[in-house]
């Protein structure tokens, strides 16, 4: 049976969602699958199709397999008729999910029934009798750090008392100011402590939950943007000018339909640059908007969100002042900021020591993101994203920046990349937004790459035209050290990304061709492929310079290399001159490199079965166990990993370019805003290792 904890609270509104998505987050980074349970559900409004929205959000998460219905335990209506037979179906209900053998996160009711000081007697109850210690969550807002250091005694002799034990506590929303003081007030207990600070938007509304508590409709806007955060309330009951000095970063505006200059006013504001960005418009007191206004609204294409409700301005406003702020999976913005949270304040690594949750030998898909952003966090770099326009990059952006991935620049027109900002619902205000068209920049970028280019009869004025594509741009900003690496790609061709990184920034010494890579992330480990998207028929001596670079990249991104020089012909079994070129290969990287594992000619088969390697190379290091393969040409490594990819339900991370004295990688312009993550991660960790280099 897998290890297990119960993660639970004295109160309401502890924010324990945040530290059971955090736990769950750290079990995925080291085993395959978490199961997750809920002793006690409470079935929500429609806005969350009728289901337990904690438990909702955590089965959301891709280490989690099981469905719903088998992770809920019983209703509030079955423990309020009978607590002891409530019990007993709860520890029946667990065990057929512990007996999967996963370890299993188990979250205790939230206190929105009819609180009693008895709810967290028998949530104590429940763990104690499924035999798995607590985790327990405090609310710390408002409160000293010696008023909760006496809540979590009050707490842990409470759970004693029903034979419950204490595996750690964690105190959220505390003051910022006071989380050290906190810690120590709550060591007491004996257990690991942590405190986590307040943050706001974590306890904002999202403007959905809104409409709902008005019971409203969507007149305008994009229905995507009712997953945005409302961080407060504008009532707009003043002149104009007095309602633009009024808003601020999150707010929703509230305002009579009869009051049609507020509406034009507030979304002129929010297509500006000098103003912040709202959340939405609530239109109060059942009148229909004009005609005019409409069409006016229309022809703008603004997305932001106009509602309308039947109800007051009084009514409106105390409806939507009530309304608290959930976690859930429809919210990622809180989602991300909640992982970042617990990652910064929590040493999760330590807790599943305690827990004792052994690694998994195997690496999924779901653990090799999670080893890539947890190195990425670890290492910050700057990374420039030339194609700033672009949707997938603004979504793609708005992820790294909130979980710390990377420290970004945008390229572009500061202007559209704002609006299309504002209009996706996305928060860049992190990020550099930097022109290609920069005088200054561009000046000096022209000088550095016509002294490159001179020799290539490129003069100043070629080279003042030239820097001004923004590939160029990126690129020199990589060669002069204003960036640490490039990513780019997701609307421009490999060609258009890779040349300004061949002409300026160059290989590494010693390498005499790009190359690039496939992180091939099967079931249950990762295989590097190359060269699977550069190199259309490589000669011997690039071929192992591509061995050679594949290996290295393996190694910094945690794969032991054993490279596979793969043929048609395993050894000596085959001639020709195909099979002349691998074999000259594989000499080569082993005078280059002779620590290296590596093996070739040799097949597919041999290199990855070891049935079959024991037939054809019985004594072979390689053979049966190879981590990186090494294909002779573009033709076969381009067509095999996308065979590999559909036919395993492989995911293919990549192409990860190689070579380079500083990084830049390449998208497929199909990329998707997770690809375009994992690349900028991928990214921050060749450039540390690019660091490490040039220190030596």
């Amino acid at each position: 049976m897998g290890s297990s904890v119960y993660v639970a609270s004295v109160e309401g509104y502890t924010g324990k969602s945040t530290v059971a998505l955090g736990v769950l987050q750290q079990l995925s980074k080291r085993v395959e699958r978490v199961s997750v349970f809920r002793p006690i559900v409470r079935p929500d409004t429609d806005l969350y199709g009728g289901r337990d929205y904690v438990l909702d959000l955590l089965i959301s998460h891709d280490a989690v397999s099981l469905p719903y219905e088998d992770c809920v335990g019983v209703s509030y209506d079955e423990v309020h008729a009978d607590p002891d037979a409530a019990l007993d179906l709860i520890v029946q209900r667990y065990r057929d999910v512990a007996e999967r053998g996963d370890p299993v996160l188990i979250v205790g009711s939230d206190y929105t029934d009819v609180g009693t000081p008895t709810e967290f007697s028998y949530n104590a109850r429940i763990a104690a009798n499924l035999g798995v210690p607590v985790l327990l969550v405090l609310n710390g807002a408002g409160r000293s750090p010696e008023d909760v250091g006496t809540l979590s005694e009050i707490a842990n002799a409470e759970l004693t008392a029903n034979h419950g034990s204490l595996f750690a506590v964690v105190a959220n929303r505390v003051d910022p100011g006071q989380l050290d003081q906190t810690v120590a007030a709550m060591a007491k207990a004996g257990v690991p402590a942590y405190a986590l600070p307040e943050e706001p938007l974590l306890s904002a509304p999202a403007v959905a939950d809104l409409m709902a508590a008005v019971d409203g409709r969507l007149l305008n806007g994009e229905a995507q943007l009712l997953s945005r955060e409302v961080t407060g309330l504008v009532v707009a009951g003043m002149t104009m000018p007095n309602v633009l000095d009024r808003l601020f970063d999150g707010a929703a505006v509230i305002t009579a339909a009869d009051r049609p200059e507020v509406v034009v006013g507030v979304l002129m504001a929010n297509a500006s640059q000098n103003f912040p960005q709202v959340s939405a418009i609530f239109l109060n007191g059942g009148f229909a908007l004009p005609d005019q206004i409409l069409r006016l609204i229309e022809g703008v294409g603004s997305t932001l969100p106009i509602i309308e409700t039947g109800l007051g301005t009084h009514a409106t406003s105390t409806a939507l002042t009530a309304v608290r702020g959930r976690l859930t999976r429809n919210s990622p913005r809180k989602v991300d900021l909640a992982l970042a949270l617990f990652d910064q304040y929590v040493d999760g690594s330590g807790l599943l020591d305690r827990l004792a949750v052994a690694r998994s030998g195997a690496v999924t898909p779901l653990m090799f993101e999670h080893q890539l952003i947890d190195e990425a966090v670890a290492h910050r770099k700057h990374i420039v994203l030339p194609e700033g326009e672009e949707e997938r990059i603004l979504r793609a952006a708005d992820v790294v920046l909130r979980r710390g991935v990377a420290e970004l620049t945008l390229l572009g027109d500061p202007v559209v990349i704002s609006a299309k900002a504002a209009a996706l619902g996305v928060d860049i205000s992190a990020a550099h937004i930097l022109s290609p068209d920069d005088e200054e920049l561009g000046e000096r970028f022209a000088n550095e790459y016509h002294r490159l280019r001179q020799h290539r009869g490129v003069d100043l004025d070629k080279a003042r035209e030239q820097v001004r594509d923004v590939s160029y741009f990126g690129t020199m900003m990589v060669q002069l050290g204003l960036a640490d690496g490039m990513v780019s790609g997701s609307v421009h061709t490999t060609a258009h990304t890779i040349r300004p990184a061949l002409e300026v920034v160059k290989t590494l010494p010693g390498v005499s061709v790009v190359s690039s890579v496939f992180f091939m992330c099967l079931e249950h480990q990762v295989l590097v492929y190359g060269d699977c998207a550069v190199n259309p028929d490589p000669t011997a001596e690039q071929l192992a310079d591509i061995a050679i670079s594949s290996a290295a990249t393996a190694a910094a991104f945690g794969v032991e290399p054993r490279v596979a020089m793969l043929s048609y012909s395993t050894g000596s079994s085959g001639t020709g001159t195909d099979v002349e070129k691998v074999s000259k290969a594989t000499e080569l990287v082993r005078q280059r490199a002779p620590q290296l594992l590596v093996e070739g000619p040799i097949q597919y088969d041999a290199a990855i079965d070891s049935a079959v390697a024991r037939t054809k190379l019985p004594d072979s290091e390689v053979a049966g166990r190879a981590t990186v393969f090494i294909f002779p040409d573009l033709n076969t490594g381009n067509n095999t990993y996308k065979a590999v990819q559909r036919s395993a339900n492989a995911v293919a991370v990549g192409p990860v370019l190689q070579g380079l004295r500083k990084p830049v990688n390449d998208l497929s312009r199909g990329a998707t805003v997770r690809d375009i993550i994992n690349t900028v991660a991928i990214t921050t960790i060749q450039a540390q290792h690019s660091d490490e280099r040039s220190e030596r």
